[in-house]
């Protein structure tokens, strides 16, 4: 993130950032929320804005005393106050000028290539128009409880799908202490994380808000997907109309993490990468797993030793070494059946023998190495 510069922002608020001491919505804070991102707006940055808070605003107008724990009280609360939410957003928005967009997304519409086009599609459209896309999941039909970390992995995927520069979480705890804070007072806070080790990941935790179900461990998850694809992100607090503004200015109250990747993975790429549902897998050899990760190569039938389940043309299948270490995920052009015919053989056999033009099993431009080798710098590309 680079305040100089004009960033695309995801922005996460959670349900502990929106809601009064009985577990309400409180208007107030949502209207702080606003100010900001107007703030934002004006300074010349887009903004995408993943809130949390229908359960929390629905809850109180069906007549429940406190937060409902059941799945279906949930899913019910969440019915009535997405509308309540929305409204209240746009009501705020409009003093600003702006107008916002509700958009529901689950699981589905992220393993589904088309719903995740169509989702690309309609956001890109509505940032060109000026228009604030406002994200939640769509937790009255979502069948999976806290699918998403309330929220915080959903903001990471869609701040990839946008290619957006950075990820604001908004929460109520300022940052990733070495300790829990409320226990250790003396607890050093970490002001900038450039690499989530297993030992960071480990000093997160597990525990969420009262009103929220997402914690700092599934922040920390968000920002290490974000920080894979090259965004910057920030978790912490803030409070009034400038908080976006000096959080875009390394002045927030929180942990930034950052590292030097820059750049996000195409949106093809990154679906096979993170969202696609594997059918199959095949095992390569060296050759072939040297020209796949290091020499910008297609993968061909001369390289494959064997094919494990059963997929069609056009589906995603997992590419390991001999020593079963997945190497990465790719677009067969073949069937399994049609691989078990030329495992090993040369392009002009299999050009003859299945009556094909296109030899690549997987082309360069569908295939994504997630395999890491250390001390090189390789990883997802």
């Amino acid at each position: 993130m680079d305040s100089n510069r004009k960033n695309r922002i995801v922005v996460k608020i959670g349900s502990s950032s929106l809601t009064n001491p009985t577990g309400g919505l409180s208007h107030e804070r949502l209207q702080e929320h606003v100010e900001a991102m107007a703030a934002i707006r004006e300074a010349g940055h887009e903004v995408i804005l993943v809130s949390s808070g229908a359960v929390a605003a629905g809850f109180t107008a069906l007549g429940y005393p406190s937060r409902p724990v059941n799945l279906e009280g949930k899913q019910a609360a969440a019915a009535v106050g997405q509308g309540m939410l929305i409204q209240a957003y746009n009501d705020c928005l409009r003093r600003h000028n702006l107008i916002g967009a509700q958009i529901l997304l689950t699981r589905n519409d992220f393993s589904k290539r088309q719903r995740y086009n169509n989702a690309y599609n309609a956001l890109s459209v509505l940032l060109k128009r000026g228009v604030v896309p406002i994200i939640n999941e769509n937790d009255s039909v979502s069948v999976d409880e806290l699918t998403f970390g309330d929220n915080d992995m959903l903001s990471a995927l869609v701040a990839g799908l946008l290619h957006a520069d950075g990820l604001i979480i908004l929460t109520d705890t300022d940052g990733l202490y070495e300790a829990d804070p409320r226990t250790h007072p003396g607890a050093k806070k970490f002001s900038l994380i450039k690499e989530i080790t297993p030992e960071i990941e480990a000093l997160a935790g597990g525990a969420g808000s009262r009103v929220g179900t997402g914690g700092m461990r599934s922040k920390i998850d968000a920002a290490k997907l974000a920080m894979s694809l090259g965004i910057d992100v920030f978790v912490g607090t803030g409070n009034g109309p400038e908080k976006l503004l000096r959080i875009l200015k390394r002045d927030g109250a929180g942990t930034y993490f950052s590292n030097d990747i820059k750049g996000t993975l195409r949106s093809r790429k990154q679906w096979i990468a993170f969202h696609s549902e594997t059918s199959g897998q095949i095992q390569i050899d060296d050759g072939a797993a040297s020209a796949l990760l290091y020499r910008g190569k297609s993968l061909l039938p001369s390289g494959i030793q064997t094919v494990r389940g059963y997929f069609s043309p056009g589906d995603v299948i997992e590419v390991t070494d001999g020593s079963g270490r997945l190497l990465g995920k790719g677009e067969s052009n073949y069937s399994s059946g049609q691989l078990e015919q030329v495992i090993g053989k040369s392009t002009a056999f299999c050009r003859e023998i299945l009556k094909i033009e296109r030899a690549e099993v997987i082309h360069r431009d569908n295939w994504v190495a997630l395999y890491i080798e250390h001390n090189t710098g390789e990883g997802v590309k």
